[in-house]
């Protein structure tokens, strides 16, 4: 059974007289251990899937199972309770604490959880060394750049070793250089840790990462052909 498999899924609001429509039917399966970027035009309801399959959000129509679970059934509390286990979120914009440490940002989703102050000590030193900011644990956001407030909020997302993590755009604040440093990271962490990853991005060369890459246009998920790569042989 896939990770995450979602059927049927459409999300309607209305905004002033209008009904907008993010998206529309969308069905989709992800693999435990997959890596899946999500491309589209602003609008296009990229966001929205993200926020829906995270349980921030609630569909119109449809099933959303994560990790067995259909997340379309479960009262606010309990989807509050299944973010925390099973759900880490990378955003564009770090959303990090800045009167917290590195280390207590990181920690902060281990709060919600059972864990003894030794495990969340051993968590949270794991994580800061698999993202390279063990010797910037004490220090504020202020006084990281902005890669590095990007790492702390990877470190963040994946401390509760979660089902799945969501990913919204997470080098669009970022210079080339420290975009590609990030994406490295990502792309290790799932050939290492094995953590399923699904990333919303405008980038082609962050897209390209992915194993898989979706797209999103008015509402509609398509799935591109993957692109064909010439066989060496005879006179290559």
């Amino acid at each position: 059974m896939p990770l995450v498999e979602i059927h049927g899924l459409t999300k309607e609001y209305e905004k002033g007289d209008q009904k907008i429509v993010p998206l529309k039917d969308v069905s989709l399966a992800i693999d435990k251990g997959d890596f899946v970027s999500l491309m589209g035009a602003s609008g296009s309801g990229k966001s929205t899937l993200l926020n829906l399959i995270a349980g921030i959000d609630a569909p119109t129509a449809g099933t959303i199972h994560v990790a067995g679970t259909d997340i379309t059934k479960l009262s606010r509390t309990q989807l509050a309770d299944f973010r925390a286990n099973h759900v880490g979120y990378i955003f564009q914009l770090y959303n990090l604490i800045p009167v917290l440490t590195a280390y207590e940002n990181i920690e902060l989703p281990l709060l919600l959880l059972p864990f003894s102050s030794a495990e969340r000590q051993k968590r949270v030193e794991i994580v800061l060394e698999a993202v390279g900011l063990t010797d910037r644990s004490d220090h504020y956001p202020s006084q990281l750049s902005g890669g590095q407030e990007q790492r702390v909020g990877i470190a963040r997302a994946i401390v509760a070793d979660p089902a799945i993590v969501v990913a919204d755009e997470p080098t669009g604040d970022l210079d080339a250089e420290t975009s590609d440093q990030v994406l490295d990271l990502l792309q290790r962490l799932n050939a290492e840790l094995g953590t399923t990853f699904l990333m919303v991005t405008h980038d082609l060369k962050a897209a390209s990462i992915a194993r898989r890459r979706l797209r999103l246009e008015k509402g509609v998920l398509l799935e591109p052909e993957p692109p064909k790569i010439a066989k060496a042989g005879k006179g290559a």
